[in-house]
């Protein structure tokens, strides 16, 4: 039984057919990517996977216990967190404070600790407040937490996008397009950030990428869409050879750049 489990996924927007019975396995210790022209389904899936859309068909299950009817606050609970493809950062909030935004889900107070200030808020407050700081330090961001989040350059911004999902404690993270905007030593640093979450911190990674050397250089698993339906999945050698995928999505041969 894998991580997360998709069987038969379908979604339909009235006469579009955006997903059209997708199967996809992550399993535990795995970075997989999801690849495929635009239009293709990704973030449709990803919307699926936390809760935003609700499918029309298919299944879902992480860990064993199906995800359908789930909100997204409960699905985030359950142990799924993700970055978006737009950055969505709080801009007039600190470094800091964005990450602790992100570890909302994770704290357990009653009202009477909210009103009164009683020792256990200060206690959780102080503990969030040390593991955000630990988070930043992983992410990049040491020394930055009292800078507002719109000055940090757009790779920076990524990191901390990282960053608030890790707050969360997801065992999976779901990350839209991580790479975008970012320049070539830029990728390659985010790349080893990755591999160093997965076993340590998060469980899992399923990142939808269009950049190919990102893609080849970090996944154990890739699995394309095209027009909603899965065309090929197996290791980066293996696909990057499939004439579905060559003729669907990479052109002729264009691997070894941006796609």
């Amino acid at each position: 039984m894998g991580l997360l489990e998709v069987r038969g996924l379908t979604k339909r927007f009235g006469g579009l057919l955006a997903l059209d019975r997708v199967d996809l396995t992550v399993e535990e210790g795995m970075i997989a990517s999801l690849i495929g022209p635009n239009g293709a389904g990704k973030t449709t899936l990803f919307h699926i996977l936390t809760g935003i859309y609700r499918p029309d068909r298919g299944e879902l299950r992480f860990w064993g216990r199906s995800l359908a009817g789930l909100s997204p606050d409960q699905i985030a609970s359950a142990g799924i967190g993700r970055t978006f493809q737009n950055i969505r950062l709080f801009s007039h909030m600190t470094v800091l404070e964005n990450v602790l935004v992100g570890m909302h889900s994770r704290i357990r107070l009653r009202l009477s600790d909210i009103l009164f200030r009683t020792r256990r808020l200060r206690t959780d407050e102080h503990e969030a407040e040390v593991r955000a700081l630990a988070l930043l330090r992983l992410a990049g961001l040491e020394g930055r937490e009292g800078e507002w989040a719109r000055h940090l350059s757009y790779g920076d911004q990524r990191r901390l996008e990282i960053a608030r999902a890790l707050g969360s404690a997801p065992k999976l993270l779901l990350l839209d397009e991580p790479t975008a905007g970012m320049n070539p030593a830029e990728a390659q640093s985010l790349m080893a950030l990755l591999k160093r979450l997965v076993g340590e911190h998060v469980q899992s990674i399923l990142l939808i990428e269009h950049n190919m050397r990102v893609v080849m250089g970090i996944s154990d698993q890739v699995t394309v869409l095209d027009y909603g339906e899965r065309i090929a999945e197996g290791r980066p050698e293996e696909v990057r050879r499939d004439p579905r995928v060559i003729e669907a999505y990479l052109g002729g041969g264009r691997w070894g750049g941006d796609a």
